[in-house]
């Protein structure tokens, strides 16, 4: 019998290969927008490719053409994904209010409910690494970080994290950071984000430590006032923005359904920046001393290295994971509604 619930001429299984696709990729992604010699940023420069990594910039990009993309493509995707990995989480509207960041849980809903709750709800659903999870979005990844290679000079990274992000009209993430470096994809919707400086008041080196250390988590207080620091961008489907690694940031979608990538990855001069981070705090607290962050790879950074990976070798620092609650469920025949648990 069909399932009532999923709209007549929807399938969350593979799409079937139309004329002149690719047999193995199949429908996954056009071949259109596959060929040799087409950028996914269309609007790379020598300065933005002398930059990237260092500065906070912003691109143009062609993703959100691509079918994968439409609901289609989220219900397969949300159907693949496996299910407890996925993040589903809801929250307040005072940007201040970091502490109402909530977790919630998916139960048996199909990719079809998860996405009709996203579009009616005021929920997050996190997908994180879904390039290690389905592959077409591990053909995606590795397509942008070839580009990325091919365009910034020396460019080498890793520890790549292609994570989907599928959230409600007006929901927001909090102000925090991110150890490694950033890019944020607007594919569907829109969404503002203010970044701000690596620097005091909006973040101290001991407040950077706590982070790297996992003493905390990376949300943080945050003061209103501290917007009149930040860069700004408003992003549509077709814009990307990158910024400094550690940056704090938040996010507020506006008031339609949001879908972005968001993609998180280390090269070798971040890698060691968040050692430098890690041996600091390490100093700090065993030495009493009190030492600063060196960018590059001058001999002091990499004497940090080595303490750092000795530290983490012996077990100096113990992480405090913080693992948030299951507080809510997603009710199957009220696409949206929170069911309290």
């Amino acid at each position: 019998m069909a399932d009532p619930r999923r709209r007549p001429g929807r399938m969350a299984g593979p799409r079937r290969t139309r004329p002149g696709q690719d047999p193995v990729v199949g429908a996954l992604q056009d071949p259109v927008l596959r060929q040799d010699g087409m950028s996914i940023i269309t609007d790379w420069t020598a300065e933005k490719a002398t930059a990237f990594g260092q500065e906070n910039l912003g691109f143009q990009h062609n993703l959100h053409e691509r079918p994968m993309f439409d609901d289609e493509g989220l219900a397969r995707l949300l159907d693949l994904y496996p299910r407890d990995k996925l993040g589903v989480f809801t929250m307040g509207e005072d940007p201040k209010a970091w502490t109402t960041w909530r977790k919630g849980a998916a139960g048996t809903l199909s990719g079809d409910q998860l996405l009709e709750a996203a579009k009616a709800g005021r929920i997050w659903l996190n997908l994180r690494q879904t390039n290690d999870h389905v592959p077409e979005y591990a053909a995606l990844c590795d397509e942008i970080f070839a580009e990325k290679e091919a365009r910034v000079p020396g460019l080498r990274t890793f520890k790549r994290d292609l994570g989907m992000l599928i959230s409600s009209a007006n929901a927001q993430v909090f102000y925090h950071l991110d150890v490694p470096l950033v890019s944020l994809w607007q594919v569907r919707g829109q969404k503002k984000v203010w970044v701000y400086p690596v620097a005091d008041p909006y973040v101290g080196e001991l407040a950077l430590e706590k982070i790297v250390l996992r003493e905390t988590a990376e949300q943080f207080a945050f003061d209103p006032a501290w917007d009149s620091g930040a860069a700004v961008y408003d992003l549509t489907p077709g814009r990307m923005v990158t910024w400094r690694q550690n940056a704090p940031h938040r996010i507020e979608n506006g008031p339609m359904l949001n879908v972005s990538i968001s993609i998180e990855f280390m090269t070798p001069a971040a890698l060691l920046r968040a050692n430098v981070i890690y041996a600091n705090g390490v100093l700090r607290r065993r030495l009493g001393a009190r030492p600063r962050v060196q960018d590059g790879f001058g001999p002091t950074a990499v004497a940090k290295l080595a303490v750092a990976r000795g530290a983490k070798a012996l077990g100096l620092q113990t992480p405090h994971v913080r693992h948030l609650p299951v507080t809510f469920g997603l009710d199957a025949a009220r696409p949206g509604m929170l069911v309290e648990a």
